[in-house]
């Protein structure tokens, strides 16, 4: 029998608030109001990630998944799942006649069209580094951003953004989710002094969360309050005023991908707090127009009942989806093992949503 570790008392309550922002399971409801996704990625060598995120954004509830990809992975990514919706839209090198002179809004106009249908995109998994793919996903974001449509950036969407910063600066409607390679280079690009694997790895526990922190809380505040995951032992989540440490348990095997199911859960996490500050269902809060700002009013709106602002809600999206991550990856490893690979999460998704958050009050999940 698998032992269950035991939730600590400000995780439950961080818990009780992210149910809060999950849409109950209603009659009601139509095809698509429970979220819209799109993961941007995959090319000929990359075609595992963008499935893997797509598929736990769908095991997660969202109810359309879509992965926009170059051509040559498209037929492989759509063998993978009849479930996911596959548009070989994005250009590449092989797929133009001069790389070197390409009008990148116009070919970037076949996905900008999709955005209107989208709640959230994912912006990475797979992607690779071919120039023309980078400057048509370049727009891709500007147009996002003009309608401030949230996105979450890994891989090498955060190349993009060590690049030109400026994509994504000041903009509060996105996640970065940089592994330990991926902030120090966010980190060098902007000038910010972050410690080195060296002096964390010398650092007392206690010592290496709190500089973990700082370096964490500077990048954000460099990149205008951008909220930010900070991957490791333990995730460090920050927007530059207010922090996080998710530590819940998660597997001992660091196989490639497990970032993917982050992505994924962001995702459906995103769609869903685009729901809830919608307004789809009565959520019985008391309503309030005041933005947090700071951590002591952030802090005031995790114990109080009333309507959570925007700020607050993309902190406890980035701290479940996290969260959600690391107990895929205990129970696949759990489970497997040294054999444990990204697959093994996928189908620990829903299982890990229900044992950490649960259905909200109103849902009819049985008829």
């Amino acid at each position: 029998m698998e032992r269950v570790h035991p939730v600590s008392v400000p995780s439950k309550v961080l818990f009780k608030k992210v149910r809060r922002i999950v849409p109950p399971m209603l009659e009601r409801f139509h095809k698509g109001q429970l979220g819209r996704v799109a993961v941007i990625g995959g090319c000929a060598d990359y075609t595992g990630a963008p499935y893997f995120s797509s598929m736990a954004s769908a095991r997660l509830g969202c109810d359309m998944s879509h992965v926009i990809c170059e051509s040559s992975a498209a037929t492989v990514i759509k063998s993978y799942s009849p479930n996911l919706m596959v548009h070989p839209l994005l250009p590449s090198s092989n797929s133009v006649s001069d790389p070197n002179s390409i009008d990148a809004p116009a070919l970037a106009s076949p996905i900008i069209a999709m955005l209107s249908r989208l709640h959230t995109i994912v912006i990475g998994p797979g992607l690779g580094r071919d120039g023309v793919t980078l400057k048509v996903v370049t727009e891709v974001m500007k147009e996002a951003r003009s309608r401030s449509i949230p996105f979450i950036l890994d891989a090498d969407g955060l190349l993009l953004v060590t690049e030109d910063p400026d994509l994504v600066k000041g903009y509060k409607e996105c996640i970065l989710t940089p592994n330990v390679n991926e902030f120090g280079r966010l980190a060098k690009a902007l000038g910010i002094d972050v410690p080195s694997q060296t002096q964390l790895a010398i650092a007392q526990d206690g010592d290496k969360i709190s500089q973990e922190t700082e370096a964490c809380e500077k990048l954000s505040k460099a990149l205008g309050g951008v909220t930010i995951i900070q991957k490791g032992r333990h995730d460090v989540i920050s927007n530059g005023v207010t922090s996080i440490i998710s530590d819940t348990p998660g597997g001992l095997k660091r196989s490639g991908g497990q970032g993917d199911t982050l992505t994924g859960a962001l995702g459906t996490l995103m769609a869903w707090r685009v729901a809830y500050h919608n307004g789809l269902w009565d959520s019985g809060e008391q309503d309030h127009s005041k933005e947090a700002q700071t951590k002591e009013e952030v802090q005031a709106e995790l114990e109080s009942e009333m309507k959570m602002s925007p700020t607050t809600t993309l902190l406890l999206v980035a701290w479940a989806g996290s969260a959600i991550t690391r107990e895929c990856s205990r129970r696949a490893f759990n489970a497997k093992g040294r054999s444990m690979q990204a697959s093994d999460l996928t189908d620990e998704v829903h299982e890990s949503f229900l044992t950490l958050i649960g259905e909200p009050e109103g849902s009819k999940v049985h008829l």
